[in-house]
C-alpha cells in the first residue's frame, strides 16, 4: 500500500458536503491521513484542496491563504440563510438599483471589516454549532469576527429593473470571510436586500479552479494507476511561501520546533509581513514551517 505527501485540488460539486470529498478520497487512497483546508457549503462549489500524509501538517497553513469567489447576488431578495435555500424574510423593490450603484457600494466595502458569522455557519456556540441551533430555531448573540476584503467587483448584471434583478460578483478575502453575510450586507447597503443564487470558489491560494479535478478524474486516475499523477507533491505546495535560509548553529534547534530568531537567519526575502508564513530552510532541505512574530521579526517553527 502506498502511502501520499500532497495535495489533491479537488473541485467539489454543489450537493456534496466538504466531509463527503474527504470521506471519499480516503477510500481512493486506504491508508493515507487526509483533511480538508476550510469547509465549502454543501450547495456551493469550487476548489477544495484535500491534504494526504504529511501535508495535513500544512493544512492550517493553507487555510490561512486568501480565498477567491464568483457569486451571483440576488437584489430584493432577504432569506434567514442569506442564500436562496433559506426561508423568504422579505421582498424588497430594487427596480432603481443600476450597476453604477453597485460598482459605488462595492468600494465601500473593500478593506478590514467586522462581519457577524450566520446562524448557518459552522462555528460553535457552548460546544454546538450554529447551524444546529438554527435548525432548532434558536438563534444567539455572535461575536463580530475582524475580515479583509482585498477585491471586490462587478462582472455582470442581469435583469436590473426587472422582477429578478441579480449581479455577478468577484471577492477576494481573507480567511473565515463568509460571503453570505456579505452579500446581505452589500444588500442593505443598496437598500433592498440580496440573498447569494450561487457560490463557486475559484482559489484558495495557489490552488486554482483551472487545475482542479473532479473526484471522476481523481477516481479515474486512482484505479488507472495514476495516482502520483493527480497529488500536488510537497515540494510544490511548499513552493507558494517564502522561503528563510537559516545559519548552521540554529538548524538543530529550529528542527526541533525552537523560535527562530534574526540572529539565526541566514537569508531572507525583503518585506516579510508580520504573521507571514514561510519555510525555514537549512542546507539539507525543510526544517520546519512558520509565521513570522509580531514584535521581533523572529519566526516561531512549527515542524512538517
Amino acid at each position: 500500500m502506498t502511502a501520499y505527501d500532497g495535495v489533491l485540488n479537488i473541485l467539489k460539486p454543489p450537493g456534496m458536503t466538504s466531509h463527503d470529498v474527504v470521506a471519499a478520497v480516503r477510500r481512493l487512497f486506504p491508508g493515507t491521513k487526509a483533511g480538508h483546508t476550510g469547509t465549502l457549503d454543501p450547495w456551493a462549489a469550487g476548489v477544495l484542496p484535500v491534504c494526504l500524509g504529511r501535508a495535513t501538517r500544512l493544512s492550517r497553513f493553507i487555510t490561512e491563504e486568501w480565498k477567491e469567489y464568483l457569486t451571483w447576488a440576488r437584489l430584493g431578495v432577504v432569506t434567514d440563510s442569506g442564500d436562496t435555500f433559506g426561508r423568504l424574510l422579505n421582498r424588497r423593490d430594487a427596480a432603481g438599483i443600476t450597476a453604477a450603484k453597485v460598482e459605488k457600494t462595492l468600494e465601500g466595502f473593500v478593506g478590514r471589516r467586522w462581519q457577524v458569522p450566520p446562524m448557518t455557519s459552522a462555528l460553535k456556540k457552548d460546544g454546538q454549532p450554529l447551524y444546529a441551533l438554527a435548525r432548532r430555531g434558536i438563534e444567539v448573540e455572535r461575536e463580530p469576527r475582524p475580515v479583509e476584503i482585498a477585491g471586490l467587483g462587478l462582472l455582470a448584471a442581469e435583469g436590473l429593473g426587472g422582477p429578478r434583478p441579480q449581479v455577478l460578483l468577484k471577492v477576494v478575502c481573507s480567511k473565515g470571510t463568509y460571503i453570505r453575510t456579505l452579500v446581505a450586507d452589500i444588500g442593505a447597503a443598496l437598500g433592498c436586500g440580496a440573498t447569494v443564487a450561487f457560490l463557486l470558489r475559484t482559489a484558495v491560494g495557489a490552488f486554482h479552479q483551472r487545475d482542479a479535478l473532479t473526484m471522476e478524474e481523481v477516481g479515474q486516475a486512482v484505479r488507472s494507476g495514476r495516482s502520483a499523477a493527480v497529488v500536488v507533491g510537497m515540494d510544490r505546495v511548499l513552493r507558494a511561501f517564502p522561503r528563510v535560509e537559516v545559519r548552521e548553529g540554529a538548524v538543530r534547534a529550529v528542527a526541533a520546533g525552537a523560535v527562530l530568531y534574526p540572529a539565526g537567519v541566514r537569508s531572507a526575502p525583503a518585506g516579510l509581513a508580520p504573521g507571514q508564513v514561510v519555510c525555514l530552510c537549512g542546507p539539507v532541505g525543510l526544517l520546519a514551517v512558520a509565521e513570522t512574530a509580531w514584535e521581533d521579526g523572529s519566526a516561531g517553527g512549527r515542524t512538517v
